[in-house]
């Protein structure tokens, strides 16, 4: 069946679809969706021809640019393993994640990347960039080769089990775990996100996530892509606040997703610089990190469209739970809503599912679902128990079967004995009117084993002070749970795409009061 897998369903929409917008980046290109389809179909030939073959692993490393549209899925046709790469690491980062995927090619964009080039030659893996000169062209490959027969690449057949894409989770562990996802996986999660959002043809959004992360690749682009809609890339080739709304009301934007912290920047633009209107939306998503209810209220209330907030990880091809939209159900604030495609159950230590209001793992499985961690035998066996795959994080489904989440098992603060949710002081924190950010974490204590401190960002023009930000922890938490330091900071460490880690966060702050050394927090 041609929608079982993503490549599939992918050439389904561009007969269907054919003269409609696929992808824009303002100033530059429009392509539709049969012009996507052939300029795929082109590139797939250039990578076959320079000796990609099914099962290879391709490594491709650029900003969130058409070319690296074009090449990821051009990679995913001829049957090979496409592995995007933060255009940010570090030489070393890139040695580490080019080695850990056994990459067999690089590509680049042509102004190039040094570090990654540094690794690729230390590593003897070739380099080749991808350019795309105009909607009229092909997609160029440099060094190239002799052209392949396009009949090579007609006669690939996908199959649902091909491993498609290869990323490395973010999670709160100190060593990245590899995580391969099969073309059945990647339509299985872009048929749960249509469906649940209700997105056809006639949907937008642009995209300001990195691509090269789950959230950003299947919820915004390839879920737009496969439901017949279209997407906008920035001209710079990232998020810029400044042409956002631009963005969005000349590509008659339906939707867009992000991360709390873009939200907030968003945000935080429309109190200091409103535009005149703002495009009407049928819905905003949030995920990736937990929104603060009071954001939602302001975000709902600025932008007058209902704000969805959704549960997802690499390991599930990105979504998990949604609230619904406001037709199918009520979106419930500090919930991240109700399972989608796939059996969802909180279960106790011993495997035994727990009733409605009762705590536990919360745990997944369904045909989105990766079938197991790459070469990592002993995360594997933790993961996967029961029949079930276990997510890392404790929650509880309520009486109407929303799912809330309570924290990272390993993220939890254990004060002599009391176990702590980090989430919960942060919603206590960023209640608080004159603060625009928190984050609490544990630290290591002598008496207690652990003891709970925070960072937070103040508000513009707030001179909020540690004494009024424990005053209020006092009068909203139980003492125990009250944080015993709080840094008052402009700014909180983040991953790539814009989440916080709580280890990292406890890792840069105690730095700066000289505890010399810190246990992996999480590892």
């Amino acid at each position: 069946m041609e929608t079982s897998t993503l490549t599939g369903l992918l050439k389904h929409v561009a007969g269907n679809f054919p003269s409609r917008r696929a992808i824009s980046v303002p100033g530059k290109f429009e392509l539709t969706h049969s012009r996507l389809h052939h300029l795929v179909e082109r590139a797939a030939s250039s990578l076959f021809a320079a000796g990609v073959r099914p099962g290879d692993v391709v490594a491709l490393t650029f900003p969130n640019t058409v070319e690296l549209v074009i090449m990821f899925l051009a990679v995913i046709r001829v049957r090979a393993t496409a592995a995007p790469l933060n255009p940010a690491y570090t030489a070393e980062e890139f040695e580490f994640y080019l080695s850990d995927s056994e990459s067999k090619m690089l590509l680049i964009p042509k102004e190039g990347n040094e570090a990654a080039q540094a690794a690729a030659a230390k590593l003897s893996i070739p380099a080749v960039t991808a350019t795309l000169s105009g909607a009229e062209s092909d997609v160029v490959l440099f060094p190239s080769h002799p052209e392949s027969d396009s009949d090579a690449v007609s006669k690939l057949v996908n199959d649902p089990s091909d491993v498609s894409l290869f990323l490395h989770t973010s999670g709160t562990t100190s060593r990245p775990k590899g995580v391969p996802l099969t073309q059945f996986n990647l339509a299985s999660s872009v048929n749960n996100i249509k469906s649940v959002y209700k997105l056809t043809e006639s949907d937008s959004t642009v995209i300001v996530l990195p691509l090269f992360h789950v959230h950003g690749l299947i919820a915004a682009m390839l879920s737009s892509i496969g439901a017949g809609g279209s997407v906008t890339l920035p001209a710079a080739g990232r998020f810029s606040a400044s042409s956002f709304w631009s963005d969005m009301k000349t590509s008659k934007a339906t939707w867009y997703t992000a991360v709390p912290t873009i939200h907030q920047i968003i945000l935080d633009r429309h109190l200091s610089k409103p535009e005149p209107f703002y495009p009407k939306l049928r819905f905003i998503r949030s995920c990736s990190a937990a929104l603060a209810p009071s954001i939602l209220a302001r975000l709902e209330e600025a932008f007058e469209a209902p704000v969805l907030e959704a549960y997802a990880m690499t390991e599930a091809t990105h979504l998990m739970a949604s609230n619904p939209l406001p037709e199918d159900g009520p979106h419930v604030p500090g919930s991240v809503g109700r399972p989608v495609g796939q059996e969802m159950a909180i279960l106790d230590e011993n495997g035994v599912a727990q009733e409605s209001g009762a705590h536990g793992e919360v745990c997944i499985r369904g045909p989105n679902v990766t079938k197991g961690y790459k070469n990592n035998p002993e995360a594997n066996k933790s993961a996967f128990q029961f029949g079930w795959f276990h997510t890392g994080d404790l929650g509880y489904l309520d009486a109407h079967g929303y799912l809330h989440l309570v924290g990272r098992i390993k993220e939890l603060i254990n004060r002599g004995g009391e176990k702590i949710s980090p989430i919960e002081v942060d919603a206590v924190l960023i209640s608080h009117p004159e603060v625009a950010q928190a984050v609490a974490f544990g630290v290591p204590d002598d008496k207690y084993g652990e003891e709970i401190n925070c960072a937070i960002i103040p508000s513009e023009g707030s001179n909020i002070n540690e004494e009024e930000v424990l005053r209020f922890c006092k009068k909203n938490l139980a003492a125990f749970k009250v944080p015993k330091k709080v840094f008052i900071t402009d700014s909180l460490p983040k991953t790539a795409t814009g989440k916080i880690q709580r280890r990292i966060v406890a890792e840069h702050f105690l730095a700066q009061i000289s505890i010399a050394k810190l246990p992996k927090f999480g590892a």
